[in-house]
This record gives C-alpha cells, structure tokens and sequence, in this order.
C-alpha cells in the first residue's frame, strides 16, 4: 500500500510539473532573458548580439541583457548556457566557434550536440584578409607569394584560438599551404591595435571589425572571402577574383538554448529572431557591418542544426591538419 501511494506521489508530482512548465511557456516571457556572449564586449559578435537582442526585446515585451562571458574561445560561456535551467530566459549567441570548438578543444565541459537546443541562424560574416599599412605586398597573389618565400618571418594575427580570426587564419594557410607563425591576443581589440601599430604582419577577419578600419586606409585589405563583391567595400575584390580559387568562409552566427527547452519556448525565441532579422534598423546596421540578416528560413532550430553538424564535418579535418588544439 505504501508503494502505491508513493507511485501516486511522483506520478501526481511530475503531472504538476509537466502542467507548470507547459503553463509557463505559454505566457513566456514573463521575466527579463539573458543573452550570453561568449567573446568581449565590443567584439564583432558583440555587436551582432546587441542589435539582435535590442530588437528581439521589444518583439517579446521583454528586455534581453547581453552577458559577456569571455574565455577560452567561447567555450566558457557556451558552458554556462548548457549547464542554465531549461527555460529559455538564458539563451547563447554564439558563431562558427561553436562548430569548431567541438575539435579544437580535447576537453568540453558540455556535449555539443546534445547539450543544446537551436533557434536559429542570425547572420553569416564574411572575412576580409588584411595587413598592417606599410606591408609589402599590393594584391592577393604578390602576398601568396611572399608569405611562401618568407613563411619564417610573416606574422599572423588572430583573437585566441577558437576566434572568428583565428579559424580564418588556419583556413588560409591550409589554402596556400603553407605554415605561418600565429600570435594570439586576448581578443579582438588588442589584436587589431597591434595590427594598426605594426606589431604583427596580417590578420584574416570578419567585416565587422575590418570594415571600418579599411575604410579609414588605416589597414590593407587584399580581399574578402564571400562569393561576391560587398557593397560597402565594392573596391575589395574576392578571393576568387583575387587568385585563390575556393577561398570563401563566412562567420555565421547562431541563437541556442540549454536542451530540453520547451518547443513552445524555443518557436517564440525563433519566431521573435525572425522579427528582428527584418527590422530596418537591423538591417541596415549589418548592411554597414558587411552582412545581411538570415533568411526566414534559415532563422529557424532545423536551418541552425542541420549547421551546425554540417560545419563540425567541414571545420574537422581542417583543425587536425594544422594541429592547433587546445586543453
């Protein structure tokens, strides 16, 4: 008899949570959402994260607070989503780090495919290949050439491992094979500073944090790596254009939520992210940024998925070839 009526018990309890939760994310949200980023204040994916969020905010009738969680290539903070309750007022915006951070790292504090749970893509950066002012080379193929003559001397510059820039970088030297010594800053600003100063040689990333600065003359651009030209650096050719066939990455960014999110929660964040990507301000800001927002249809949790996995495959034998990890 006691065995019944303690099956009754849990069986009466797990309805009542099961009712709370389905009740919950019918009126969600009811509260303040925070958005972690796992990369600094002021970084590219920053910036993408703060427009998104301001105008997911006002579709949801809630405020969302950017939470910078930096550290260990965004690892750090994609930790902290999947260990959150599962109740979609923590959510993670994320980039391609997300994908490769599953090979560069031996060690994970969380199951990249089956810790979380998607919203969708928000935008896909492209990557500009740019040089201090003063460096030699005056095109693409002059700085192919040079940097295979003086592989021992060339710099290149990167955000830490797991950055936007330091993948790009890995890419580049796969694609003209050739090895280069990387200098690893704490981010994106002291990177670029020392790019400006000339500290260090080259640098490969994203238009977000380039674009300005090329604009200015204050760096060298070679080429951007999108298929086509970009508007707000119509002068910049591919890299396709430019002399190295297939070069082409772009910096895609994505919402994510700790997994056994409620479907109900997760299709609000996606519908409200879809909101957003079509405010003009939005777009308008990454148009000047070098991007455009995600269509409707990538701004859903099967686009971010299937992404997401397609990108662990692509990202793998890249990183194991240059052999770069990290503990």
């Amino acid at each position: 008899m006691k065995i019944l009526k303690a099956m009754l018990g849990m069986t009466a309890a797990v309805a009542v949570s099961l009712f709370a939760n389905a009740s919950s994310a019918q009126t969600y949200p009811e509260r303040t959402i925070t958005m972690v980023v796992p990369f600094a204040a002021g970084g590219p994916t920053d910036t993408v994260a703060r427009l998104v969020a301001e105008s997911m905010s006002k579709d949801l009738g809630q405020q969302i607070v950017v939470e910078n969680v930096g550290g260990a290539g965004g690892t750090l903070g994609a930790g902290r989503v999947a260990s959150a309750d599962a109740d979609g007022y923590t959510i993670l915006l994320h980039h391609i780090g997300m994908a490769t951070s599953a090979t560069l790292y031996r060690k994970l504090a969380y199951d990249t495919l089956n810790d979380f749970d998607y919203v969708g893509l928000v935008t896909d950066v492209p990557m500009t290949i740019v040089a201090r002012k003063d460096f030699g080379p005056t095109d693409l193929k002059s700085l192919v050439e040079y940097v295979k003559a003086n592989s021992d001397k060339v710099t290149v510059a990167n955000a830490g491992i797991g950055a936007a820039s330091h993948l790009c970088g890995m890419m580049f030297m796969s694609a003209i094979q050739t090895p280069l010594t990387t200098v690893p800053y704490k981010g994106t600003g002291p990177a670029m500073t020392d790019l400006l100063g000339g500290q260090v040689d080259i640098m490969c990333d994203q238009t977000t944090n380039t674009t300005k600065q090329i604009q200015g003359g204050t760096i060298k651009a070679y080429a951007v790596t999108s298929p086509q030209r970009l508007d707000v650096l119509k002068d910049i050719p591919t890299a396709e254009e430019a002399g190295l066939p297939g070069f082409q990455v772009g910096i895609w960014h994505g919402i994510y939520v700790p997994k056994g999110t409620p479907a109900e929660v997760t299709d609000r964040l996606s519908k409200s992210l879809q909101v957003a990507l079509k405010d003009p301000n939005v777009a308008a800001r990454f148009a000047e940024l070098g991007t455009v927002p995600s269509s409707d249809a990538d701004a859903t949790p099967a686009a971010l998925k299937a992404k997401l996995e397609g990108e662990i495959v692509r990202w793998k034998p890249i990183i194991e070839a240059a052999g770069e990890y990290a503990d």
